[in-house]
């Protein structure tokens, strides 16, 4: 069931109407699980069996793990949960990966491995409530935090249906005190939530798919090498895409819950206006980047172990970070080029990072136009669909491919140009600010037109209805 479609129109209308009856908390709390459940259904029924398992393993071994104080003990019942949850997305999401590289290194020496057909349908949403369950065993394990006495609330934190199947990951910590006791939504959450599910879905229905989406298929789909103009512009189109398509979700769904009385942590916070890498990572996908930092990079050592091992974890959390969005090797790449700009910032700061004139406003101005230069080109591994794809884009964008043709018609060259520097310049003057400042400063007719205008465009924008970037990882 998208968001973008009549069927959650609907879906969410009923939900609403009955989350604010005058019924007990229980009997609400089961209506919202109930209708998760029929959320995750919509896309294949049998699939909800794997969110059960999830929940009863991880509800049992965070219990068996908060009575014991054995250590042994302990560790092995946290290997319990990370070996289902992760076997379960291993199986699903990487087996056919594993398989097709297994039958390469067998090639390789000389063995004829013919693999299997791999004709498992990836879960949508795996991945999100994967790392969501494990990171409430993993906070019992810590003793970060204790496990619920209620497995309703349980139940309901890993399958909430507005951040399901594309986040954000929501701590344990963040929302299932949420479910404790009574919430309703006030009269300004209900405007707000409303609000952010119509800016959600005017980035989502009108940026994404009705304006940069089809730029960012003629480049990527082009046969033989494109220009330097189109290689950028095509990927131009694809860096507002991806973020016009996961914020939209994200703020969709932080819209929702605000109408049902709930908070979610804010999941984007301008990453087109960083300053550097680190500062792209503190605003790009914020739940996946510090579940990273708390659960990986922290436990591997962090920066506590020296400077060599520092490098070495950043460079393994930001591999496992690539690979964690999709069975492919050039998630990874991407995710090794993230790293690798990581560390040479990192050293970058210990040898420059005291310097005044880096501090200097139109310094600051250009390394955020080279940090988001960069991110464009690790983007050309997200987007191509094969690493001589990949390649032959990154070739154009650098200016070695004289023979690339133009693909783009003159429309789209203006289009995708006004939304990018649009967008840049927004997450620019928004970078040290919140949504929240800007409305409350805003008269309300101002308010009031854009409101409308963006809920006509909503309306008006012939879209596909396609499916939401995020929901393959």
């Amino acid at each position: 069931m998208l968001f973008n479609s009549l069927t959650f129109i609907v879906f969410f209308a009923i939900v609403l109407f009955l989350h604010h009856l005058p019924f007990s908390w229980r009997v609400k709390k089961s209506n919202l699980l109930i209708a998760s459940y029929l959320f995750y259904a919509a896309w294949n029924p049998p699939f909800i069996v794997l969110v059960w398992i999830s929940t009863i393993i991880d509800w049992k071994v965070a219990h068996k793990i908060h009575q014991t104080e054995h250590k042994t003990t302990r560790k092995m019942l946290l290997l319990i949960s990370i070996l289902v949850n992760l076997g379960i997305l291993a199986y699903f999401k990487y087996g056919d990966f594993l398989l097709q590289n297994w039958q390469s290194l067998m090639a390789s020496f000389g063995v004829d491995y013919q693999v299997p057909e791999w004709s498992i349908i990836l879960p949508v949403g795996i991945s999100f409530y994967t790392f969501q369950t494990m990171a409430y065993s993993l906070d019992v394990y810590f003793k970060r935090a204790k496990p619920s006495k209620s497995f309703l609330d349980f139940a309901l934190f890993v399958t909430f249906f507005p951040q399901l199947v594309a986040g954000p990951i929501v701590r344990p910590t963040h929302l299932l005190p949420q479910f404790e006791k009574e919430r309703k939504a006030s009269r300004n959450m209900l405007i707000w939530g409303l609000g952010l599910i119509t800016l959600g879905l005017f980035q989502k229905v009108v940026i994404a798919d009705g304006i940069l989406a089809s730029i960012s298929d003629d480049v990527y789909g082009a046969r033989g090498a494109v220009s330097f103009i189109d290689a950028w512009l095509g990927t131009f189109a694809f860096a507002g895409q991806i973020f016009s398509d996961f914020a939209g979700y994200s703020t969709t769904a932080i819209g929702v819950a605000l109408t049902l009385g709930f908070s979610l942590p804010s999941n984007f916070n301008y990453p087109y206006a960083a300053i550097g890498f680190s500062d792209f990572w503190r605003r790009w996908h914020i739940s996946l980047s510090t579940w990273l930092r708390d659960y990986l990079y922290i436990p591997l050592g962090g920066n506590q172990k020296g400077a060599i091992r520092t490098y070495i974890n950043l460079m393994l959390t930001m591999l496992i970070g690539g690979l964690w969005h999709g069975a492919s090797w050039t998630f990874v790449v991407w995710g090794g080029l993230h790293g690798l700009y990581l560390s040479i910032e990192r050293l970058m700061k210990r040898t420059w990072g005291n310097v005044n004139w880096v501090k200097r406003r139109l310094v600051q101005i250009l390394l955020a136009l080279l940090t988001y230069l960069l991110i464009n080109i690790t983007w050309v591994f997200f987007r191509a669909q094969s690493f001589p794809q990949a390649f032959g884009m990154v070739k154009s964008m650098l200016g070695f491919n004289p023979e690339g043709k133009a693909v783009l018609a003159t429309i789209n060259i203006i289009l995708v140009s006004v939304v990018t520097l649009g967008m840049v310049i927004v997450h620019w003057r928004m970078r040290s600010t919140s949504l929240e400042a800007v409305v409350e400063k805003t008269p309300w007719p101002v308010l009031g037109t854009l409101w409308g205008l963006m809920l006509f465009l909503i309306i008006i924008t012939q879209g596909s209805g396609d499916a939401f970037i995020y929901f393959q990882f």
